[in-house]
């Protein structure tokens, strides 16, 4: 089998959509992977094999890449197919990536088209971004969805497609320690820390949908209002809100208990999350929330607001506790809550741990996957 792949952005650039298309790949054998990406940086090469995938690099490493990768990408892959003949073509996310496999869908309707859907973001941006991005859904023959919130969204604007939810995972061999059901910090306990310390983390980027200006507002509410001040903040991740995150703990008078990590490398991140007491998003939007998982499976309670698609995974109670949208009060009385009561961490981090060792390991995902690519091409050629 002979598959061409379409993203917008990959490694060595990391989000959830490059991280699952590696894992996803890696893990199927015996199929041949071309993906065609922008450049987006100078000096990276314009092509190397990643893995299972041979990458295809298009532009000059410059800010111009992604406006120009529909019309590159799409003539590049009708190059491509001359010498293939791909059985299959798939886009992560209606992008410009995608936009590129729209075109060549356009000029070869023979060949099927798989579409994923990763964003959060999908109808909250701009009014050019979703007219595209729904052009590129409607076409798609079949669509993958790494929530039910995505993939209802999908059906709103494709009635014709098959829509399956494959979620994104975790590598279990880094988050997951043999200690089944002990949260992180019970297994620090002889590492010299303060154990009295309660340290809460977050693994965002810092743009406004990750809620992390709600999260700083309960962090002060936690000292504050509910005197817990043996407490620290702990940020993980960069972007564009950064600055307006730390003027507003500034204001907050916090400083001194509110650490701004920046970007860390995917393999420090299980260093980090062991250290902490509970993990706190409350998103604004979310379309599905691998860091999230990440913390269940390293044995972390979590807390998140009900935002796209957090429900697949946090139940109120049981994987996590769910606070109210955009209410700071609400989030401190969670968090104060999960700091407090021993028997309800215990059971939300045995169930989270359960849970995506059940459901969100990347073996199982890439089993899904291979059946929706198998199950396409059958369908398609019957058609």
């Amino acid at each position: 089998m002979r598959i061409l792949l379409f993203s917008t952005v990959y490694l060595p650039f990391i989000g959830g959509a490059e991280l699952a298309l590696k894992e996803i790949t890696d893990r199927l054998a015996g199929i041949e992977f071309d993906l065609i990406t922008a450049k987006l940086k100078r000096g990276l090469p314009d092509f190397e094999k990643i893995g299972n995938v041979s990458v295809h690099r298009i532009g000059a490493g410059n800010i111009f890449d992604k406006p120009l990768l529909p019309n590159l990408g799409f003539l590049k892959a009708l190059n491509f197919h001359k010498k293939k003949k791909y059985d299959l073509i798939h886009g992560f996310m209606a992008s410009q990536g995608s936009a590129a496999s729209y075109l060549f869908k356009f000029f070869n309707k023979k060949i099927p088209f798989v579409l994923t859907l990763q964003e959060g973001d999908l109808g909250r941006n701009s009014p050019f971004d979703r007219f595209w991005q729904r052009r590129i859904i409607k076409k798609a023959d079949v669509i993958t969805a790494i929530s039910g919130y995505l993939a209802d969204f999908a059906k709103k604007f494709n009635k014709k497609a098959r829509v399956f939810v494959v979620p994104n995972g975790v590598d279990l061999k880094r988050f997951m320690n043999q200690e089944s059901g002990i949260p992180p910090k019970a297994r620090l306990a002889k590492g010299g820390r303060n154990q009295e310390e309660k340290i809460i983390i977050t693994v965002s980027r810092l743009v406004k949908k990750n809620g992390i200006d709600i999260l700083i507002n309960a962090f002060n509410l936690l000292n504050t209002k509910y005197k817990i001040q043996d407490s620290k903040l702990i940020i993980v991740g960069d972007g564009k809100e950064r600055k307006k995150l730390e003027k507003l703990v500034q204001k907050s008078g916090i400083k001194d208990r509110v650490r701004f990590l920046g970007s860390i490398s995917p393999n420090e991140i299980p260093k980090y999350l062991s250290q902490a007491d509970v993990f706190v998003r409350p998103s604004r939007s979310e379309g599905l929330g691998s860091a999230f998982l990440e913390a269940m499976a390293l044995g972390l309670p979590i807390i998140g607001s009900s935002a796209g698609g957090i429900p697949d995974f946090l139940r109120n109670g049981e994987t996590g506790l769910i606070c109210e949208m955009e209410n700071s009060e609400d989030l401190a009385r969670k968090i104060k809550r999960l700091l407090e009561d021993e028997d309800l961490r215990l059971r939300v981090v045995r169930n989270g741990r359960k849970l995506v060792e059940e459901k969100y390991n990347w073996d199982f995902i890439a089993r899904q996957m291979k059946e929706v690519y198998y199950e396409t091409i059958d369908n398609h050629s019957c058609i």
